[in-house]
């Protein structure tokens, strides 16, 4: 029996121009790719040319569905799994199906790719020696304060995710936890062709993206303490 191998495959975060060449052929070689939306994997498969099974794999049936990949892996299958975009299993579904991989000895491959905070974190300005990259804020206010107060003097740099549906809430709970001259970073559709990066004191920055569009997904990048651009 050949062996099976579970394929963490980083997707383009937005400009498919992004997947690289071993991305592309390790979703050739997948027998079947585990995938966020089938729909948009199907897009990304379309654009290069494959045909291949997909199944949806969302954090509301992993933990039922990773135990039975695993299996199938254990049996010889090789499974890419993907999210929708940027790499599996950080703040997107994946993290089990590689616990139940490394439990029982499978082998995990890493296909890496771009990652909307480093990216974001490399081209804002602020200090890139040391970060914490934290995923999506709590959606509850008291929750989100919570969370700033409790990071407010963290000597590095924070990296958030935040939706489009919540972005300004979480903008007016930093500024009233962490002060509106905290420098801070938001960029938003990074790689496409609206790509926006709004830099500086977090009073001006949330002024500035409230006039814009809020159409997409959300990076929140927070300096230290007393750091500014100048």
């Amino acid at each position: 029996m050949s062996e099976g191998t579970l394929l963490l495959v980083a997707t383009p975060i937005g400009n498919l121009e992004d997947l690289s060449e071993r991305a592309k052929s390790s979703l050739e070689k997948a027998d079947v790719i585990a995938c966020e939306d089938t729909r948009v994997t199907g897009k990304l498969l379309q654009h290069l040319n494959l045909q291949k099974p997909t199944l949806s794999y969302r954090e509301e049936n992993e933990k039922t569905l990773a135990p039975q990949l695993a299996a199938r892996i254990a049996e010889g299958e090789t499974i890419a799994l993907v999210s929708d975009a940027g790499h599996p299993a950080i703040s997107d579904p994946g993290f089990r199906l590689v616990r139940e991989c490394r439990a029982k000895g499978i082998k995990v491959e890493p296909i890496p790719g771009p990652m909307a905070g480093i990216s974001a974190l490399a081209a804002s300005g602020l200090p890139t020696d040391g970060f914490l990259f934290v995923g999506f804020l709590p959606p509850k206010k008291s929750a989100r304060q919570k969370f700033f107060s409790e990071n407010k003097e963290l000597p590095y740099t924070l990296i958030l995710y935040e939706s489009r549906h919540r972005i300004l809430k979480a903008l007016e709970d930093l500024i009233q936890t962490l002060g509106e001259d905290r420098t801070i970073c938001v960029a938003r559709e990074i790689t496409k062709l609206h790509e926006t990066f709004n830099v500086g004191p977090a009073g001006k920055v949330m002024d500035a993206v409230s006039r814009q569009s809020q159409k997409g997904e959300f990076v929140i990048l927070i300096a230290k303490e007393g750091y500014t651009l100048e």
